[in-house]
Parts: C-alpha cells; structure tokens; sequence
C-alpha cells in the first residue's frame, strides 16, 4: 500500500512509497529534461539507504545512455536484411528530437536515468532494468492503429527525423510532467487511445511486473524506482493492486499481436491491378492493355526512383529502386525502399568514423545526408514514399483511362 515517505531527499520531488510483498518501492517521479530531477536522484542513492536500484529503461536505451560507442557497433547489413531498417529508423527518429531538447535545455533527455544507472555501478547494487524494449512497444502501437492512424505516426517520425526546428514550449512543459516517449508524437498521443495504452498504460503494468519479478528473484528490502512522473501514478496503483503472476504480465505484453496471416490487402490490391490490366487486354486489345502496364511501370518507377535521387542515393541506388517500386505494392516484403537501402550500403559502405559521427552528425538535417550511414534510412524513408505516392498516381491513371 502507499505511504509517505520520510527521505529528505525527496521531500520536494513527485514520490510514491509503496509496500509490497516485504518490500519498500520508493517510486520516484522524475521530469527527463531538468537538472533538479538529475539532483534529487544522486542525493537519494548517496543516502545509502537502498540496497537495489530501477530505472526506466530497456537493454537497448540502457546501452545508449552509458556506452558512447553503442552505436558504432551496429552491423547495418543485418538490420536491413532482418526488415529491421523501418525499427531503427522509427528510433534514430526519436532521438532526433530528444538531441533538439537537450540543445534547447542543456539537459541530456533522460539523464536522471543516467545518474541512477551509474549510481547503482559506482556503489555495487543491483541495477533493475524494468521498462519493455522500445521496439516492442512501438510494433505494439502499430498493431493497434489502423490506416490513418499509422500514416499519422510514419508523418511525426518523419518530421522528427528530419525537421530540425525547435520544440514547442508547451511541449517542453509538458514532458517535465509527462512520459519520454509519448511527447514523442505530440498531441497525437493524447488523442489516440490505442497509441497511449501500449506507449504509458502497458509499460505502467510492464514496470510493476518487472519490479516484483526482480525483487522475488533477488529479496531487497528497499528499492529505489526512478520512472518518468508521468508513470508515476499508474505505476503506483499497479504496484499496489495487481495480483497475476508479473512473469505472466511480462509476457503477455512482450508479445506482438500477430495479423493475418494471410496478405489480404495485398492479395485484394493485386488482384485489382491485375484484373485491370486483364480488363484493359480484353475489351482494348493489347495496344490499351500493354499501354496500362507500360503506364504503371513508368510512373511508380520514376517515384522510387526520384525518392531515392533526393536522398543523394548512388546511381545504382536509384536504379535499384526504380527496377522495385513496380512490384512493391505487390510483394510488399521486398520494397523499393529496403532494395535502394541494401545497395547504397554495399556501394558506399559506412566508415568506422560514420558511426562514431552518428550522433552528431543527426543532430542537423544535412548531416543526415552526409553520414552514409544516416544516408542509407533516408533512402529507405524517401525510395518508399515516393513509391507510395507514385502508386496512387498510377492507380488514379489507371482507372482513368478504364472508366
């Protein structure tokens, strides 16, 4: 149950003291971008008084945040080839803007979480590790959106990745009380509920799971949970009253909901262009219908491939798109974007120095450009979209010339 609580340290911060199962959970509400957060954090650890740590973050952030050489360590061929390229891309997106609030603040977003992790090693107590990958809940919040609501999403990664204007002061205010990742996309967060219960309510339970499954295995007394102050009241009366097994919990909300297995928007999308194509052969003869073929192949290879120029791609790069983007709203798994990506990293492949440059080189739109490593995602993004866009021209000539 919730108590106060009597640690000075935390007198004048968001807190919540919460007994359970013989353990003290001092449940610390944390703002990502201030310095008194970042205070209040190592005062409490220096107290001494608790014997195991927690933090908001996953394996992957945790990795971020404390080794400077994380990123130099990706093997960029074996993210595109496990389809993970659009993942990293969604997460280079966020932290694109979180490098804009730390200019803006001179706060590293998410230092306090730092702190509590160094903390932890410098005074050798265990170190929990309580929030869900950040991968799963972004698939999670793709699962639950429909069309436009993904469209919305893909458009507030994009501008993160590559609008580099300032954040709104409303929206700093609002994530000094809020979650990291919800002010991420803004007031569609707010306005979504299906994106607001995988990216706060599920990791408010995912939190508490972990929290009990630690403190099971390894029998602390006094734990100190450092949490965005956003989680701070979900986590608190997930702490308190819930009764599954948290082993069962994780679980649950570490799996991905699966979607049909069968491609019915794709099977549906191809079996309309094929049967206007076979429509345009049948009641035109082959000079309409071969001139419907030619139309489509034209126009959705000039889109990927004017997607992948304005990226800077190489002239493979952009023939590689081009040579795709007729038969990616087809076979959707082999996309013009993933095809131009692969090339432009065997052609112009990233130095040791592009990845060291990662970071910084983000933090500014034309960076993007000149990293090759950065410079292979905008391919991916732009060889896409622009397939996309030509689709729906090509589709819209289509049923033009057939009506």
């Amino acid at each position: 149950m919730p108590t106060t609580s009597p640690d000075g340290a935390l007198s004048d911060q968001p807190h919540a003291i919460v007994m359970r199962d013989g353990v003290r959970y001092t449940l610390l509400g944390t703002a990502h971008v201030s310095r008194a957060s970042i205070d209040a954090v190592e005062a409490a650890i220096a107290s001494g008084r608790y014997d195991a740590i927690a933090v908001e973050l996953d394996t992957q952030r945790h990795r971020a945040l404390t080794d400077p050489d994380a990123l130099a360590k990706l093997d960029l061929f074996q993210i595109i080839r496990e389809g993970k390229i659009g993942l990293v891309a969604a997460n280079l997106a966020l932290a694109a803007y979180q490098r804009r609030l730390a200019e803006q603040l001179g706060v590293e977003p998410g230092a306090e979480l730092k702190a509590a992790a160094m903390g932890a090693k410098q005074r050798d107590l265990p170190l929990y590790l309580i929030d869900r990958d950040v991968g799963t809940t972004l698939k999670r919040a793709w699962s639950g959106l429909g069309f436009w609501g993904r469209s919305k999403l893909m458009a507030g990664l994009a501008a993160s990745l590559f609008v580099d204007e300032q954040v709104e002061e409303h929206d700093i205010e609002k994530l000094k009380q809020g979650d990291l990742l919800e002010s991420s996309f803004g007031e569609f967060a707010a306005e979504t509920p299906q994106l607001f219960e995988a990216v706060i309510a599920e990791r408010d339970r995912y939190m508490a799971a972990k929290l009990r499954a630690c403190s099971l295995a390894e029998k602390p007394r006094e734990v100190l949970a450092v949490v965005g102050a956003g989680h701070l009241k979900g986590l608190t009366t997930a702490l308190t009253e819930g009764r599954d097994d948290p082993g069962q919990v994780t679980t649950t909300l570490d799996k991905v909901p699966e979607g049909s297995k069968v491609p019915w928007l794709t099977l549906i999308f191809a079996t309309a262009l094929l049967g206007a194509f076979g429509w345009g052969f049948y009641h035109g003869g082959f000079n309409l219908g071969a001139k419907l073929v030619l139309d489509w192949v034209v126009i959705t290879a000039i889109g990927g491939a004017l997607g992948s120029a304005l990226a800077g791609g190489h002239p493979l790069s952009i023939l590689g798109a081009a040579v795709a983007s007729p038969i990616t709203p087809l076979i959707p798994a082999l996309s013009s974007g993933m095809v131009s990506a692969f090339i432009e990293a065997w052609l112009r492949k990233p130095t040791y120095q592009d990845m060291l440059n990662l970071r910084t080189d983000t933090s500014t739109v034309k960076g993007w450009w000149r990293n090759r490593f950065a410079r292979v995602f905008v391919n991916f993004v732009l060889a896409n979209t622009g397939t996309s866009i030509a689709a729906w021209i090509a589709g819209a000539n289509l049923i033009h010339k057939l009506g």
